[in-house]
């Protein structure tokens, strides 16, 4: 290890090095899908990013030479404290060689950063926050990954647990068939039936005439179901209409549910074509010196999309015994059959969530994939002398 160095990544010349830095460990992976760089270049970008106003972070580079071998990023936020009451940090954005000496010296880097700024627990992987990718892919290598969902190699798990780490949290992912006709499994269609049943209950999609406004019902169902789930952060305002801006290429009216009860938001849910079926052909750049080549290729494989991806959702508390969520799921397996997807992957649920297990297992799904959160404690940073 004496030849391998770690440093923090300042400069575009080095963000550069960090964003592009797992092409050449994922050359022979067949399912692992580029992310688009200007997306990625945007997320780290303090200027770009809306987490950057109340997040800190610092990315970290090991280099044997100026050949990079792992990166690793750093952060703290301030929400997450307060929310959970604790002086955790985070990491995000792993990537490593197989070799357990790059990876501790990552994690040292990472570590001493976030001792500096008074957290006393590690966890991770977050990229930045749970509203982000998040988790270590443990199980279900055989596929590749859906939008906004996370991949690498199998060896990545021995090396965060060869330096320490136990499993914090496990993160779920089924995944059913859409019938052609549309018909959700006969428990699902008798609970949304009964649901439906209600004249104070209503089911809708999005209405793009009012796009913010239906946003905005969704945000405050998100933010109320979610607020005491497993190491979650309410948005802020700028987060939530930044996503709002990158999500709207990506929505599709019927696919977006929107459960309301006396004409109020009760719940939601959001099923996304999956991207990643076109992103592939992208390679991770829209346009080589200047050409539209990965556009071209993506807008031909978009016609080819199949599936869907259920990625998030919630019932407010007060409306979680109306069977909403199985009304939810009904109409979205509706719109997805009408629009022409044959598969849908409900990812993710936290291990703990039964509930919400029983549901999609009663959707025909079955339980294909596993991503892991990790933790460990962080030692005090040495006081400094008087």
């Amino acid at each position: 290890m004496t030849d391998v160095t770690v440093t923090p990544v300042r400069g575009r010349a080095a963000t550069t090095a960090f964003i592009r830095m797992p092409r050449a460990l994922y050359r022979h992976d067949p399912h692992w899908v580029a992310p688009l760089e200007h997306e990625l270049r945007a997320c780290l970008d303090p200027r770009r990013n809306p987490f950057h106003t109340t997040g800190t972070a610092q990315l970290f580079l090991a280099l044997r030479g100026s050949t990079p071998l792992g990166r690793i990023a750093a952060h703290i936020d301030p929400r997450y404290q307060q929310r959970h009451e604790e002086r955790t940090g985070h990491i995000g954005f792993f990537e490593c060689t197989d070799d357990p000496a790059v990876a501790g010296a990552l994690f040292a880097a990472a570590e001493r950063w976030l001792t500096a700024r008074g957290a006393d627990r590690v966890l991770g992987p977050l990229s930045f926050t749970t509203n982000d990718e998040c988790g270590l892919l443990v199980d279900g290598f055989d596929g590749p990954p859906t939008v906004q969902m996370p991949h690498n190699p199998p060896y990545y798990a021995g090396l965060f647990t060869a330096c320490g780490f136990t499993k914090a949290k496990d993160l779920h992912t089924f995944t059913g068939p859409v019938p052609a006709d549309g018909e959700a499994p006969e428990a699902i269609r008798r609970a949304a039936q009964r649901a439906l049943a209600d004249p104070a209950v209503r089911i809708r999609p999005l209405d793009p005439r009012r796009y913010d406004a239906d946003l905005a019902a969704v945000r405050r169902v998100y933010d109320e179901a979610w607020a005491g789930n497993y190491a979650s952060v309410p948005f802020t305002d700028a987060e939530f209409h930044h996503l709002g801006r990158r999500l709207k290429p990506l929505l599709v009216p019927d696919l977006l549910q929107i459960a309301e009860v006396d004409n109020e938001p009760a719940g939601f849910t959001l099923w996304l074509p999956d991207a990643n079926q076109a992103l592939a052909a992208a390679r991770g750049r829209l346009t080589t010196y200047g050409l539209p080549i990965g556009l071209l290729r993506a807008a031909r494989a978009r016609r080819r999309i199949t599936r869907t991806r259920a990625s998030t959702g919630g019932i407010l508390k007060e409306h979680r015994r109306r069977g909403l969520m199985a009304a939810l799921f009904y109409r979205a397996m509706q719109a997805a059959a009408r629009l022409g997807y044959t598969e849908n992957e409900y990812s993710w649920t936290l291990e703990d969530n039964h509930d919400i297990a029983r549901l999609v297992r009663a959707m025909g799904a079955v339980h294909t994939r596993t991503h892991r959160l990790y933790h460990r404690p962080l030692a005090p940073a040495p006081a400094t002398a008087a």
